[in-house]
């Protein structure tokens, strides 16, 4: 029973940290959903700014998908080493680097999306896109 009892708080343990992680991976998007807003709505992109950032955000769709099905995949292997070996290991440490492997991916993917929409606008609009990246990097975060 005490197996039972210990492997129940072990997945108990897995779950928040997945939620944790989940959290934390998703409080990019406000922010993305912010510098979307700007550069459709607030920069007046011309026909073809607005064509090649539709491409680009495409491209950033699909790379996205793969990049979250990784961490999905990473964290899945951090909840089995955990779940195996009920302590702080090889196990486990190799789980959380390649979670955290997966995570700096998904990051670069993003900002490197970021600086291609900005090589899309003109030097008119670069200020107002630079704050507004600026701003979604330093606001507060809500834990």
């Amino acid at each position: 029973m005490h197996r039972y009892a210990v492997a129940a708080l072990m997945a108990f343990l897995v779950a928040l940290a997945a939620l944790w992680v989940g959290q934390r991976v998703r409080v990019g998007a406000p922010a993305e959903t912010r510098i979307h807003s700007i550069m459709h709505r607030e920069l007046d992109l011309d026909a073809v700014q607005e064509a090649r950032v539709d491409v680009l955000e495409r491209k950033l769709a699909q790379r996205r998908l793969r990049l979250e099905g990784e961490l999905k995949a990473a964290n899945a292997s951090l909840a089995t080493a955990i779940t195996r070996d009920h302590a702080y290991g090889p196990n486990v440490e190799k789980a959380v680097d390649q979670s955290h492997m997966a995570m700096g991916e998904l990051q670069k993917a993003t900002l490197q999306h970021v600086f291609a929409m900005r090589g899309v606008l003109r030097p008119d609009q670069t200020a107002r896109f630079d704050k507004a990246v600026a701003e979604a990097l330093t606001s507060p975060t809500v834990d």
